[in-house]
């Protein structure tokens, strides 16, 4: 691929990204309590009572299953007037011992911003695309290659009806489509032992025995996904079009990469104006096979759950000049990791030479940096270690404004919001259990030795 990136380049033409699920007026005051209910017959007649006698006008009152183990419901109320009241009301609901955890999100964050909670949730944004792959551009190379267009559609529908949890589809691809797959392979094998870093070159050495990467067939996204998942954790999910940056990154916080299945143009076999099937499989997928990379662009993911949109657009810029752009240095010498780069012959030699301009990777410098679109870029970032850049992205994503901590459960697939005491001490405990297993294993190890 030559310029345009899945993480969707064209949020910066359009300026697109998801907005709050609710929204907020400047012109009234506005202000939110969510507690927990203790076990109590009254509970909530007592609290709102509270409100009726201090004149706190509440708006909706919404309820949803408590997480606490000694409440039933946990209560979300909105008031149009100011915190002030709100917060002498939590206060009174922690004297009174109606409630242990009342709390007011922070001012400039009370509407919170929709975003999933496990990875069955993406099942409610994957479709939400801002451009349909097959609604080709006039300058497109197929634009006017009518079997192009009913080809592309088919990719299209394929994705749109995906649900999670079902095998991704295996796709009959054309002779045509092999025969390209196969010059791009070829064109590509050419430059990366050389250039690409060295997990990249030991990714696709077990890509080529496993997932049946050669130039004379097509890799299934099936199989690379089962792959994928075994070796780090993530899996792949048919994507119909250009998802905002938002949408996009919040598959990444659930290890989920939203992957096209398309072929580009035969006319025109090593350029691409979208992310394609070739982009994704020789760029994207050898670095995901890492378990240090893919941890890295997990970070990235979760910093973006519920962030505001001027944080999502850092976030992105952040992944374009990594993900899609990114060097390192390994053994003293310049390497490449990022998809936009091995998937395009190109851009790589370039940014590989003295023409290029290079700066060390940090986050705060790199999130305000303009990306290109149509041309190389003006700069690339290089990181030291993947380890590094994701230390780098951990102490960026705590300068970012939201009012809770996100926690990424593994064996759910889903991520717990930190909000309060209680939500913290539960990590405190599964924390505890997995230092007790390492405190178990250094005790065996020296009895071992002793």
């Amino acid at each position: 691929m030559d310029k345009d990136t899945c993480i969707n380049m064209n949020d910066k033409r359009a300026d697109k990204n998801s907005t709050s699920a609710r929204s907020t007026s400047s012109e009234k005051a506005h202000a939110t309590i969510i507690f927990s209910l203790k076990k109590e017959v009254g509970a909530l007649a007592k609290a709102l009572k509270y409100s009726q006698d201090k004149q706190v006008n509440i708006v909706p009152v919404e309820s949803c299953k408590s997480r606490q183990e000694n409440s039933d419901f946990e209560i979300d109320l909105d008031s149009d007037s100011s915190p002030e009241p709100l917060k002498e009301m939590s206060q009174h609901l922690k004297l009174a011992d109606l409630s242990d955890n009342a709390t007011l999100p922070h001012d400039d964050m009370v509407d919170e911003i929709w975003f999933p909670k496990k990875i069955s949730d993406l099942d409610l944004s994957a479709n939400r695309i801002i451009t349909i792959d097959y609604e080709l551009k006039s300058d497109h190379p197929g634009f006017t290659d009518d079997s192009y267009h009913e080809r592309r559609k088919y990719f299209n529908d394929l994705a749109i009806s995906y649900k999670h949890g079902n095998p991704i589809p295996r796709v009959d691809f054309t002779e045509e489509e092999v025969r390209t797959w196969g010059v791009v392979f070829r064109e590509v094998s050419k430059v990366h032992p050389t250039h690409a870093c060295k997990e990249f070159l030991n990714s696709f050495s077990l890509l080529i025995k496993y997932c049946n990467y050669r130039d004379d067939t097509m890799p299934q996204l099936e199989d690379i996904s089962n792959f994928l998942k075994e070796r780090s954790g993530f899996i792949l999910r048919p994507v119909a079009g250009f998802l905002s940056s938002r949408d996009f990154l919040a598959g990444l916080a659930f290890r989920v990469f939203h992957c096209t299945q398309y072929m580009r143009h035969s006319s025109n076999c090593l350029f691409t104006p979208e992310p394609d099937t070739c982009h994704e499989l020789l760029g994207h997928i050898p670095m995901l096979t890492d378990p240090c990379f893919a941890e890295f662009s997990q970070e990235i993911g979760l910093a973006s759950l519920g962030a505001s949109d001027d944080d999502i657009k850092k976030l992105a810029h952040c992944y374009v000049f990594t993900v899609e752009f990114g060097l390192c240095k390994q053994e003293g010498k310049l390497k490449a990791f990022g998809a936009g780069l091995l998937s395009s012959v190109r851009e790589l030699k370039y940014a590989m030479s003295d023409e290029a301009h290079t700066e060390p990777f940090e986050p705060v410098v790199t999130c305000i940096r303009d990306y290109a679109v149509d041309t190389f870029q003006d700069v690339y970032y290089i990181s030291d270690s993947f380890e590094d850049a994701t230390t780098k992205m951990r102490e960026f994503a705590k300068t970012m404004r939201r009012p809770f901590t996100i926690s990424y459960n593994p064996y759910t697939q889903s991520v717990d919001i930190l909000r309060d005491s209680s939500d913290i001490g539960r990590l405190v405990k599964n924390i505890q259990h997995e230092l007790d297993i390492v405190e178990d294993a250094l005790s065996r190890l020296a009895k071992v030795n002793i």
